[in-house]
């Protein structure tokens, strides 16, 4: 996928799913989409590169890290949940399509229930994202 396409399908994406605002608070050249006030995705450049970052579980993007070399650790962002997505042969539509709805996913299920724009558990779609039992405390 080239830069533009990566731009394009992103902000698709993002822009389609519920409750989310876009804004600029960094200035000209990167659209931040929030849900609730909370961001899960930057669609920006680096050194006239286009790229996408998105929260991400620690597992998951460490494999995708690993398995993708247009995808690296949060660019200006916490390494662990962030990963940030270059344009590149190894990235297509669909990827790019599930990475952003997985960013947004695990942004609602960290929202107090009574804010969730929607309960994601309902969707069916986003199984990894559940706690682990011995994890509820």
């Amino acid at each position: 996928m080239d830069g533009p396409g990566l731009h394009a399908t992103a902000l698709r994406v993002a822009a389609g799913l519920p409750a989310v605002t876009q804004g600029q608070p960094f200035g000209e050249g990167a659209e931040v989409f929030k849900v609730v006030g909370k961001v899960f995705a930057i669609v920006s450049e680096l050194r006239g590169t286009p790229i996408v970052s998105l929260k991400c579980r620690p597992p998951h993007a460490a494999a995708l890290v690993r398995d993708h070399p247009e995808i690296t650790p949060g660019y200006h962002l916490n390494k662990q949940h962030w990963i940030t997505v270059a344009p590149g042969a190894g990235v297509d539509e669909v990827l790019v399509e599930d990475l952003v709805g997985s960013s947004y996913d695990l942004v609602v299920v960290g929202l107090p229930r009574h804010r969730r724009p929607l309960d994601p558990w309902r969707r069916g779609d986003v199984g990894d994202l559940r706690p682990a039992p011995d994890s509820a405390g």
